[in-house]
Order: structure tokens, then sequence, then C-alpha cells
């Protein structure tokens, strides 16, 4: 194995370890601002929406109306303050009954 294999090897595990590490490091007491605590709470629905919403778009492009119905789905999930996975899989079983009809 060559030496320029080796350190990207090491490289990638470092740069993974760091984001892992840092929040141990940094938030070392159990007691956060709850203005932190209320942003925190949101971040898996806020990356969920940007992962999401191109496919919303593309899902189908001879019926837009399909990825709406599936987003709106999503989204009055989340407005009931809903699982992350109860979110995805309420959008995935109204879309499935959606293409029964």
């Amino acid at each position: 194995m060559s030496d320029h294999l080796i350190w990207v090897i090491v490289g990638m595990g470092i740069v993974t370890y760091i984001p892992r590490m840092l929040p141990l490091v940094l938030f070392h007491t159990n007691h956060l601002h709850p203005r932190i605590q209320g942003i925190l709470k949101n971040v898996p629905f806020a990356i969920l929406g940007a992962l999401i919403f191109p496919g919303v778009l593309t899902i189908n492009p001879e019926n837009y109306l399909y990825g709406g119905i599936g987003a709106a789905a999503a989204f009055i999930a989340a407005w009931l303050n809903l699982n992350v996975i109860v979110v995805v899989l309420s959008s995935i079983f109204v879309l499935y009954g959606y293409t029964l009809l």
C-alpha cells in the first residue's frame, strides 16, 4: 500500500472523528441555553427538508401534484411534532394510497 493511500485513510478518519468529538468537548455540561436547545431540536427537520425538497419537485415530472401531496403529508406530520421517522413514513403511506387511486 502506498504512503499516499495511507495518508488519505488517516485524513478521512480525522475528518470523520472531529465532528463526533467536538460536541463532547464543547458541551461537556448537561445544561444548554434554552435557545440553543430549541435550535438543536429543529435541526433534524431542517436537514430532512433540505434533503427531500429537490426530490419533491422531480419525483414525477408528469404529475407535480404527486410530490406536493407527499410534501403536504410530511409537513402536517412535522407540524404535529411527530418523530422524524413517522414524518417520512406518513408521506410514504399517503403516496402509496394516492397511487392506488
